[in-house]
């Protein structure tokens, strides 16, 4: 199972890397003209700089001792630098090989600072020589921009040409070894053990999971245009971005209901483990004069507000909720709790104009407001929340609460956040003319003016869901009408480039819903009510697929959740008989899951064999190779279902993981999976309450006793190895057969040995530990803890003289992470031998000798008597 999910994740990661290289809806910066005169290593024939600078060639090459092929760091910098927006051309290191061949490296410099580096495969064993050259530079005067002169020379900093010198640096020798030489820091392989945040900066291997709630970046790993091409159409621009693809106009964390996401660069849970659980509204059969109906006032609701948190960052949970008893009309707050425990870091009331916000934006110093990255510093500078909605974009400080910006986006709305730092908006200006309007939320600017990169005329008063960033193309689905009843489907689709209309196709299959079409992979998929789908390229219109029909009877007739997603090169659909996966490529089933129903008269839906199962009328959510889905149905009947569950299932092959009797509350339009980040995965459930699922913290115990002894003797092991869980504090951990089992007896009231009667509780391993005084170390094995009360026991006779250090450990697992625990025992020299008693000669048995006198004595006795009794009657 381990294997299995590595190799999951490994998936997952490849895919997701490959996405990054992708374009999204274009940035159009003005690109500056250049002046005629530019540097150039030489001065020009018939000029006289004004300045001259002598310059000093200085070269680092680390480290100078590799082995064979390995790797090493070469860094120039010249002296003096060159100064804001200018560089140097031509830096020249020679290389010189063991076998006296040469190559030459040449490269410009970052502006400003006039450094440069590159790293270099050492393949021959020996010694190699480099030496760095700096040709020298003349600078015209002028304004520069990244190296080069602008035309416009006004407020130029540089009034005076420039010439800077030649010079070498002196020659580094590196010494390549045969063998390997470690490197100097070791690799951190992905934690399989209960973490925390923050991440060590020394743990560089786990940014592929350390990603954060909302994550705009491309719908599943789709492939998009090349970065030459990006190049080609959007020149100086950078394309190191995540676009979001989705159906429904819906972006991941937009909006508080949202049908259903898929979350890269996360870990999701591997056990139905409730870590804690917090209650957010009334429910629950209400009984008395109502009999078995439900509260469903505050549970069954499209609003999302309470339900689970809209961001997680960092490991914190941003969660905005109705606060019970703050007024006559409930208060808006906005709080900031541990995802790992629900530790409440802050709260406090949104003030009135105020807004949670939904979506996270880094902010990259560097990155001037046209993508252009400047050199001068790169990484993620400050973050911020945003809001995006009543005209305002408001900022806010992840750390306080503290809302730190708020500017009009007049005439402007709301804003499709459609990758960081920056939203599409339509804007119509009347008489059925629009403008697709690209926006940075980047920087303080008081206007949209200031914020506007692009806008161009758009075809239609919104922008389509079905959007597919990655080949730069919207489609809009439309269901036609003749009499009242569908006849065909209409799709178009535009180049968010330039607006412009590429194509128009009509369909003979009737449209679904419009939630359940997808832009992904560079096509347009529609679901028709006839229980398929049906793809057009979406670069000419083009039939790309027709996919295999879903089940007979229900999902042939198109019934299922309004909503579809895309990850992993699959196409994900949630039927009423069952979950599909059609590959993009060809339309094919990949995998289909049903759920099967604990009785054949609980459910009215049934596979195509005719066998009962649970519907799945709802969105689902994807995250580390897994895809999250709880059963339920439109427009939930009262009463509701028994036996609806949350499910787990591998995402590239459909294989069950686990599932719990805790299923999602909402039906229809919304998921109640809510964020899903750092191994956490949020639901808010049918009976009030959002459940946190996730892995937990142990706690193991261990005496001995006697603690002291003689060699020879028994010592009694005992412990105990509990879960330490917010959600149930001191209760035993349980293996992961039997967590779900467990969690519906905690939580649901369900019984211990399961709905019919036929369950065990079992508990985790320990393993026993003796380390003696001299250092020797004996395995004393592995034992079981008892499932229903977290105990161990152990005899074991210490087999030698001396104090004992017992040791008992769990490693952990999907549900816990690892703890142990320790005691020690003194075993002495055994107790002397009992001394030897002396031979006691047996006595004269004299028994006979006296019972044969007392009998003559009795007989004696009775003839005295009788003589007696003789003579008197005889006197008589």
């Amino acid at each position: 199972m381990e294997t299995s999910r590595n190799f999951l994740k490994a998936i997952a990661l490849a895919l997701t890397l490959a996405s990054l290289m992708l374009v999204a809806t274009p940035v159009h910066p003005v690109k500056a003209q250049l002046a005629e005169q530019q540097p150039s290593i030489t001065v020009p024939s018939g000029v006289t700089p004004d300045i001259v600078v002598p310059t000093t060639a200085l070269m680092s090459v680390r480290p100078t001792v590799v082995g064979l092929n390995q790797i090493v760091l070469v860094n120039l910098f010249p002296l003096p630098a060159p100064n804001a927006n200018r560089k140097f051309k031509d830096l020249k290191v020679t290389i010189t090989k063991p076998d006296g061949s040469q190559e030459v490296v040449k490269m410009d410099s970052y502006p400003a600072d006039g450094t440069a580096w590159f790293e270099w495969i050492m393949d021959k064993a020996g010694t190699w020589h480099f030496k760095f050259d700096f040709p020298g530079i003349y600078y015209p005067a002028g304004r520069y921009y990244n190296g080069y002169i602008v035309t416009n020379t006004s407020g130029s900093l540089y009034t005076q040409s420039a010439y800077y010198q030649p010079s070498s640096s002196k020659v580094m020798n590196v010494t390549v070894l045969e063998n390997y030489v470690a490197p100097s820091w070791p690799q951190m392989p992905l934690p399989t053990d209960y973490w925390t945040r923050p991440v060590p900066y020394e743990y560089r291997e786990w940014w592929p999971i350390a990603g954060n709630w909302p994550w705009h970046g491309p719908a599943g790993e789709s492939y998009g245009l090349a970065r030459e091409l990006w190049d080609e159409l959007y020149p100086n621009t950078n394309p190191y971005y995540g676009g979001y693809s989705g159906a429904a106009g819906v972006t991941p964390g937009m909006f508080g209901a949202h049908s259903g996401y898929f979350t890269p660069w996360v870990q999701g849970p591997n056990s139905p483990h409730v870590v804690w659980k917090r209650q957010y509204a009334i429910a629950g059969i209400i009984g008395g004069d109502y009999g078995i109906e439900i509260s469903d006032v505050n549970i069954f609701s499209a609003s999302g507000l309470g339900r689970f948190p809209q961001i997680i960052y960092a490991g914190r949970a941003y969660h905005a909720y109705a606060k019970p008893g703050s007024g006559k009309t409930a208060v808006t707050y906005w709080m900031c709790y541990d995802i790992r425990t629900g530790e409440v870091f802050w709260e406090r009331p949104l003030a009135t104009g105020e807004s949670a916000p939904t979506v996270i934006e880094y902010f990259n110093q560097g990155l001037l407001p046209g993508g252009q990255v400047t050199g001068a510093q790169t990484h993620v500078t400050a973050v911020y929340f945003l809001s995006i909605s009543g005209g305002y974009l408001r900022k806010y400080d992840p750390w306080t609460g503290a809302m730190v910006g708020n500017y009009s986006i007049a005439p402007l709305t709301t804003g499709y956040y459609y990758r960081n730092g920056y939203a599409l908006s339509v804007q119509s200006l009347g008489g059925g003319n629009y403008r697709l309007i690209n926006w940075t939320t980047f920087g303080t600017s008081t206007t949209l003016t200031a914020r506007i990169r692009n806008n161009v005329t758009w075809p239609w008063s919104s922008l389509p869901g079905t959007t597919d960033f990655n080949v730069g193309i919207s489609a809009l689905v439309t269901k036609n009408m003749v009499g009242g009843a569908p006849a065909n489907t209409t799709i178009r689709a535009a180049s968010l480039k330039d607006g412009t209309v590429l194509w128009t196709q009509t369909i003979p299959e009737w449209e679904y819903s419009g939630s359940c079409d997808y832009a992904d992979h560079g096509k347009i998929a529609v679901l028709t009510e006839q229980g398929y789908f049906v793809a057009l390229n979406l670069n000419d219109g083009t039939l790309a697929w027709k996919s295999d029909p879903m089940e007979y009877p229900w999902d042939t007739g198109g019934f299922g959740a309004y909503n579809v997603l895309s990850a992993y090169g699959l196409l994900y659909r949630n039927g009423y008989a069952a979950v599909y996966a059609f590959n993009w490529t060809n339309g094919k089933i990949a995998w289909k899951y049903h759920s099967p129903a604990a009785t054949p008269y609980e459910t009215p839906y049934i596979d195509e064999n005719g066998n009962p199962v649970y519907s799945t009328n709802i969105g689902g959510a994807i995250a580390d190779g897994k895809y999250y889905i709880y059963n339920t149905e439109h427009s939930a009947t009262v009463p509701i279902t028994r036996g609806w569950e949350l499910h787990c299932l591998n995402a590239t092959t459909g294989k069950l993981l686990w599932k719990v009797g805790i299923p999602g509350a909402s039906s229809k339009h919304t998921t109640d999976i809510g964020p899903i980040a750092d191994g956490y995965l949020t639901l808010a459930s049918s009976d009030g309450y959002m459940y946190v699922f996730g892995k937990g913290k142990s706690q193991t115990t261990v005496t001995a006793s006697p603690k002291t002894s003689a060699k020879g003797s028994q010592v009694l092991i005992e412990g105990t190895v509990l879960d330490m869980s917010p959600a149930q504090p001191g209760t035993p951990c349980v293996s992961k057969e039997s967590m779900a089992t467990w969690m519906e007896y905690l939580h649901k009231q369900m019984p211990m040995n399961g709905l019919w009667g036929n369950e065990t509780i079992t508990g985790v391993p320990v393993t026993l530990t003796a380390c003696k005084d001299d250092g020797k170390v004996i395995d004393l094995g592995t034992v079981t803890t008892n499932g229903y009360y977290g105990t161990f026991s152990f005899a074991w006779t210490p087999p030698e003289e001396g104090t004992y250090t017992i040791i008992a450990s769990f490693e952990g697992d999907d549900s816990y992470g690892s703890s142990a625990a320790a005691t020690a025992i003194t075993v002495g020299p055994a107790p002397p031998p009992e001394p030897e008693m002396p031979e006691i000669p047996t006595p004269t048995d004299y028994t006979p000798m006296f019972t044969a006198l007392a009998i003559a004595i009795i007989v004696v006795a009775i003839l005295v008597v009788y003589d007696i009794i003789t003579v008197r009657k005889l006197r008589k």
